[in-house]
């Protein structure tokens, strides 16, 4: 096909050659998406939502150009957006989390032809820091180069997805495309499947951050583990094999279903894969832009649940211990199978734009390891030990630590970039479909899962203490005293809504929600959303704080324990960013802006526009300890803190200078004290100036 290209290493010591390569691969990539849209054939197509808790495609077209704009602010390479607008409403909204803000009375979306040109304006601000840009070094993580590769790759993993979203849509509003063509071979038979030996060995995996491929951060840190020896079945489960299932009444027999399953097929009233189609008694196989009779040698298209299903058939039809591989397993496979860059694969839309026969890719003596469609695990996505989060993108992994989102190995016909590299963890809903099917493990060893359900990131760990655990030398618990302090103000005007801005872990919404009718509580980082809404949805929490070194204690807070257990149905969390929020996020009764001002890259902005957000006679609470980081802010951003015409200037006087327009200061600056817990033995004790303004006009 004419759209492969490979994903380039970043230490090339040629760095003009570099700076060419990347800018190559960076207008590749950005002309592959665009040429899938193609496949669509009318505007009806982009705004009708292929399936329901997921964005019409409209969305995806501009997200992707929306999500270099986002890094490249937020990493400070460009100062001004090409369209604020856009750049709010295609910003989040992706993977169906609880969370995600997806109602479709809060998108305006845009014509089509908007869209294009605003990704023509993208491409365009991309390609001139590319030519421009400084590059004298090899690409690591922490490098100035870093968001853009970022940009790229995600863009590619967007492909793999839009093209499931494009092959679920309805038939009628797509359309084959020359560029796209799927596999010929189509009429072969399936070959018999057989369980093979894979012997006992280690898996040892160390990425570090200056490896020479761009990585996602839930491929760094270690991971080690002795695998006992199992067998694995030679080829990906056919169409053809899986057929048995179906005959067999596997759909309708609910032994066959774990609980989760059970709920998704009868939710569902699913009777056979999702891409089958039946006419006439014949089978079809429905592809992304067409339907074709059965290709019973292609690999079978499910999700985990079908798989699994199969899986316990097959152990109840033979007496053995069939189950699906762990993430690790898959790794032995990998090793003993002789994997290698020129390995022959269905992989990086190299072949086709379609799964090809079972049979067609040997690799060693087993087939499809790498390539043709994903293959399911038994294993949740769970951190390496040194995980850590890219500051740029803190939500590409954290919120799938939850337990309900398994990973995919091997790739798929479609997985081009980071996605074909065998460090690559992708990990979807159980429920989700990909381009993604199974083969299956004989094995008696049990199937661990690491413990994942304690979060044991750090900084999430000390705001959920500091929201909802201990209080610490006699300060009083700072997200309620705001509310307290804020409640007498309040008392002339309606409490109907009510956003606390940069919520954190969420202690000040729920609190607000005691006496507003409705509370939305938004914060830029995803994963403070995720345990907000853990809290919402589950009423608990639970998190590991450090005592001494690496001893930690375990801590589970409840919305019980402080008595904010009925405001729950009225609080919602969303992630958004403070100095680009959404049109819809309007007609404010208060608005809380908790130690946030000193957290916004661009806070002058945020100040300027916050009274749009109001109603007249509304009460804005703005709490600062004014600690001034060039970290979250640029200097010349600094709203205070600096020399200004030879006089001392305070964020305070900027506070003043840029609300005095639309607002009335209601009483004078307070400080409040607040304490962070870090370990058993340090903490942090700080004091934030909290000041309180009406809007007037």
């Amino acid at each position: 096909m004419k759209f492969s290209q490979r994903t380039p290493p970043l230490d090339n010591p040629d760095h003009q050659q570099l700076r060419a390569q990347i800018r190559d691969y960076f207008h590749h990539t950005f002309s592959l998406y665009e040429s899938l849209f193609e496949t669509l054939n009318c505007d009806q197509a982009y705004y009708q939502k292929p399936i329901t808790l997921r964005h019409p495609l409209i969305f995806y077209l501009g997200h992707t150009a929306t999500f270099f704009m986002n890094k490249l602010m937020l990493a400070g390479l460009i100062r001004e957006r090409v369209n604020p607008q856009l750049e709010s409403l295609f910003a989040v909204g992706v993977d169906e989390m609880s969370w995600d803000d997806i109602r479709d009375d809060h998108y305006p979306w845009p014509s089509v032809t908007e869209v294009k040109a605003y990704r023509a304006q993208v491409r365009q601000v991309v390609d001139q820091l590319l030519q421009d840009l400084p590059l004298h070094s090899a690409i690591d993580w922490q490098h100035p180069w870093w968001p853009i590769v970022m940009g790229i790759e995600h863009e590619r993993i967007h492909l793999e997805t839009s093209s499931v979203l494009i092959r679920q849509q309805k038939i009628e509003l797509v359309q084959p495309q020359a560029a796209w063509p799927i596999c010929s071979q189509q009429n072969d038979a399936a070959p018999k499947n057989q369980l093979m030996d894979v012997p006992a060995g280690k898996v040892q995996l160390h990425k570090k951050h200056n490896d020479r491929y761009y990585g996602w951060d839930n491929e760094y840190g270690e991971h080690h583990a002795e695998v006992a020896a199992f067998q694995t079945s030679q080829y990906l489960v056919s169409n053809q094999e899986f057929l048995s299932f179906v005959d067999a009444g596997g759909y309708q027999e609910d032994c066959f279903w774990q609980a989760e399953g059970l709920a998704w097929k009868q939710y569902a009233k699913a009777q056979h894969p999702s891409f089958w189609r039946q006419k006439n008694q014949q089978w079809f196989l429905r592809l992304m832009t067409e339907e074709i009779p059965m290709p019973w040698s292609w690999p079978v298209e499910v999700n985990y649940h079908e798989a699994k299903a199969f899986c316990e058939w097959q152990s109840q039809c033979t007496g053995k211990s069939i189950r699906l591989p762990t993430e690790d397993e898959w790794y032995r496979l990998y090793a003993v199978s002789g994997v290698g860059s020129e390995t022959q694969a269905n992989l990086h839309l190299e072949k086709f734009a379609s799964p090809c026969p079972v049979s067609a890719c040997a690799q060693g003596d087993f087939y499809d390891v790498i390539g043709n469609v994903w293959q399911w695990t038994e294993t949740p996505i769970y951190p390496f030990h040194g995980f850590d989060v890219h500051p740029l993108y803190d939500d590409f992994t954290t919120p799938t630590f939850d337990g309900q989102h398994n990973l995919i190995k091997g790739g798929s016909w479609i997985s081009t970039g980071n996605e074909t590299l065998p460090s690559a963890r992708y990990a979807f809903r159980r429920h989700f479909f990909q381009h993604a099917g199974f083969r299956y493990v004989n094995s008696e060893a049990p199937v661990k899962n690491d413990n994942i359900f304690y979060e044991s990131d750090q900084q999430l760990s000390e705001y959920a203490e500091f929201h909802y655990g201990d209080e610490y030398y006699g300060v009083a618990n700072f997200p309620k005293a705001l509310v307290d302090l804020a409640l007498p103000h309040l008392q002339k005007q309606p409490l109907v809504k009510a956003l606390d801005l940069g919520c954190a872990t969420g202690r000040a919404s729920f609190e607000l929600a005691s006496y507003f009718q409705h509370v939305i509580g938004i914060d830029f980082s995803a994963r403070f959303i995720n345990l907000c809404t853990q809290m919402r949805e589950q009423g608990e929490i639970r998190y590991s704080l450090i005592d001494e070194g690496k001893l930690v204690s375990y801590r589970t807070c409840r919305l019980a324990d402080v008595a904010l257990e009925k405001t729950a149905h009225s609080v919602e969390f969303f992630q958004g960013d403070a100095c680009n929020l959404k049109a819809n996020l309007s007609d404010f009764d208060f608005i809380l802006a908790a130690n946030l001002i000193d957290r916004l890259y661009q806070p002058a902005e945020f100040l300027d526009g916050i009274h749009q957000r109001l109603k007249l006679g509304g009460v804005l609470m703005i709490t600062s300890p004014y600690t001034w980081l060039e970290a979250h802010t640029q200097p010349e951003n600094w709203l205070g803190g600096f020399k200004k015409d030879g006089e001392n200037f305070t964020t305070l006087d900027a506070l003043k200078q840029h609300l005095s327009p639309h607002f009335a200061l209601l009483q004078s600056p307070q400080d409040v004290p607040f304490v962070i817990r870090e370990t058993k033995r340090k903490f942090q004790h700080s004091l934030s100036e909290v000041t309180l303004w009406q809007r007037l006009r």
